[in-house]
């Protein structure tokens, strides 16, 4: 049986939602009052776990299935999440993949799914989700802290991608400022996820608050910039790395 459509203000969709700072965001949103939508690429598991435990706080989310690559998946996932919980106030594009490789050994097809997911992706979501938010709604994206410096071998791609992202965000501030839609960018550094299980120490030795961050610390600065206080904020990265970076 197909569920109801809530119409609400406050609808929120967060790409790649299924784990990680994805799911933390998505859970924080929900906690906030916000119906979310989230996306997930292949994990359908994790997509039902996050949405399972928004619904036993009490909240309203479903999953939904989008390659952050596919033109027709990411316009579909908006198009469901509108016809669920009515026009979007709030779009998190949290998608992205990370292979590292030195420069004389970085495969061409990794270099192409990195842009398409990474920086064509992000656009999508972006244009995806803006055609159908309501006016004075918020666009975070979820960049990262090697977009000022990686600091390793191999990082390149991916800080490439990730600084077209903070250029993107800039630059899109004054084509949605008519509609008083913001957009903002945050930018993680290490942060305790499956992604970074394997060399957590490695991480923590070169951070100079001696630890990396967790998903829930990322989701704060989210809730902060889809709020209301957050309003006169656009256009801005804002890093969030315990100093990795410096």
């Amino acid at each position: 049986m197909q569920s109801p459509k809530i119409s609400s203000p406050n609808a929120a969709l967060v790409f790649g939602g299924s784990r990680g700072i994805g799911a933390a965001i998505a859970q924080r949103l929900a906690r906030e009052g916000h119906p979310v939508a989230l996306t997930y690429a292949s994990r359908s598991d994790k997509a039902v776990d996050v949405v399972a435990t928004i619904r036993a706080e009490g909240g309203q989310a479903i999953a939904l299935q989008a390659d952050a690559a596919d033109h027709h998946a990411i316009t579909a996932a908006v198009a469901d999440a509108e016809a669920r919980f009515g026009p979007l106030r709030v779009a998190v594009v949290n998608a992205g993949i990370y292979e590292g490789s030195p420069l004389d050994q970085f495969p061409l097809d990794t270099l192409d799914r990195m842009l398409a997911v990474n920086v064509r992706g992000v656009f999508l979501a972006i244009q995806a989700s803006a055609a159908k938010m309501a006016e004075g709604g918020r666009i975070v994206t979820i960049g990262s802290n090697t977009a000022q410096r990686s600091g390793s071998v191999g990082s390149s791609v991916y800080a490439m991608t990730k600084s077209a992202v903070a250029t993107l965000v800039r630059e899109l501030a004054l084509d949605l400022a008519p509609r008083r839609i913001t957009i903002n960018n945050i930018q993680p550094g290490p942060i305790e996820t499956d992604i970074t299980a394997g060399f957590l120490e490695h991480l923590i030795q070169r951070n100079p608050l001696k630890r990396v961050g967790r998903p829930e610390e990322v989701a704060s600065l989210a809730a902060y910039l889809v709020s209301a206080e957050a309003s006169y904020m656009t256009g801005a990265s804002l890093t969030i790395d315990g100093g990795y970076s410096i």
